[in-house]
């Protein structure tokens, strides 16, 4: 609580809390004019439960996510709001990981090429009374059918490494990409329209931004 200049008591606005590291995540967030005020990374175990679906699984692991860093910031006496994301790439109800290997992503490659798969992005925004809100996006994505060439050209880039299915539709691999039913932010690993929404459907200034930009 801050004084107001008649002594009224204000409550202080809360601090945007990003759960995540991502470079993309934050980029999409500041696509939208949104800079959040803190950048504080959840470190969760993300392997799947013993026949957890794919879209459990992102909105499991994004929850899991915005509640620990929310804990962390009550403990640290912020209060704040506290955004985090999680994004998963399926082929029917196979979840594809996020290598770190070549041999795993050329399995991913090879499962991926000339068919469609599903990427899930599940979001979770904790409020300020500890409340989590959720929301899970869908989006179809087809690869074209890659080359032996092209798979090898691209596994030696290292491109895949760590990116949910072993690509990123914002770099090289967005070449592949023949058709996509749904949201490309959400491939990204940050579905804008539904982020936004949230945020300003807890009172955030989404659009505060827009006008500092302009300025």
């Amino acid at each position: 609580m801050i004084g107001s200049a008649r002594g009224v008591c204000v409550t202080e606005p809360a601090k945007l809390v990003l759960a995540s590291g991502s470079p993309r995540r934050l980029a999409l967030l500041n696509q939208a004019g949104i800079e959040p005020d803190l950048l504080m990374p959840a470190d969760v175990d993300e392997t799947p439960d013993r026949g957890e679906l794919p879209r459990r699984l992102a909105q499991r692991l994004a929850t899991q996510k915005a509640e620990l860093v929310a804990q962390r910031a009550r403990e640290a006496e912020i209060r704040a709001l506290v955004l985090a994301a999680d994004t998963v790439v399926a082929v029917g109800r196979r979840i594809l990981p996020k290598p770190e290997l070549k041999d795993e992503a050329e399995g991913c490659l090879r499962l991926l090429s000339g068919r469609t798969h599903r990427v899930y992005t599940g979001l979770c925004l904790v409020d300020v009374k500890g409340r989590a809100h959720t929301r899970l996006v869908e989006t179809r994505v087809r690869f074209k059918r890659l080359s032996h060439d092209e798979m090898v050209d691209y596994l030696d880039c290292g491109e895949w490494r760590g990116k949910a299915g072993g690509y990123a539709i914002q770099g090289i691999a967005g070449s592949f990409v023949v058709k996509l039913v749904g949201s490309y932010t959400c491939v990204v690993g940050l579905p804008l329209a539904e982020t936004v929404s949230l945020l300003a459907g807890e009172g955030y200034g989404v659009r505060t931004g827009w006008v500092e930009r302009a300025a």
